[in-house]
């Protein structure tokens, strides 16, 4: 199943339309993000995905805490909410320094990736916002609603180890 919706995201027109709404509201963002240094070689590969588990971890520990900690977890909670913002503006410039050098297939599925991914970055905002302004249950639910939208990331796996987009030459050093 996530496969049929990976190909059919990719071969929407809808999609393609998307990508190129993107390209019009982020105008330079993503030639500055594909020069920058959230793009490189380096490693061998995208530094994309190893941030990606920095902030979706975040994230998801807020939630456990959420659900499972008890009154006490809120700092705790709050915190990781916190980190995973601040960890998700490199995680994003990082993808789309690897979305402005893709075509076709992969534009189109990058779009779609990061239309979800942007949603779920303004509900851990909003979750933030709530915590730190005592409204906890309304943060809980924008966090568990950032979640289940960033769940909708499995397009980025798919485009980092079906499609090998992540793959980079290795930078001379």
């Amino acid at each position: 199943m996530p496969q049929r919706l990976a190909r059919a995201v990719g071969a929407s027109p809808v999609s393609e339309k998307l990508a190129a709404a993107q390209e019009r509201i982020y105008g330079p963002i993503p030639g500055w993000a594909r020069r920058s240094v959230f793009h490189t070689g380096v490693l061998g590969h995208s530094a994309h995905p190893p941030l990606t588990d920095v902030t979706l971890g975040c994230w998801t520990g807020a939630s456990i805490l959420d659900l499972a900690g008890g009154t006490q977890a809120r700092s705790g909670a709050t915190l990781l909410v916190a980190a995973g913002v601040l960890a998700a503006g490199p995680t994003s410039l990082a993808g789309t320094g690897d979305w402005a050098g893709m075509t076709g297939v992969e534009r189109r599925i990058g779009a779609v990736h990061a239309l979800g991914t942007d949603a779920a970055i303004f509900l851990f905002l909003g979750s933030l916002m709530a915590r730190l302004r005592g409204r906890h249950a309304l943060g809980v639910g924008l966090g568990l609603a950032g979640n289940t939208v960033a769940g909708a990331g499995f397009l980025g796996g798919h485009l980092a180890l079906t499609r090998g987009t992540a793959r980079r030459a290795p930078d001379a050093s």
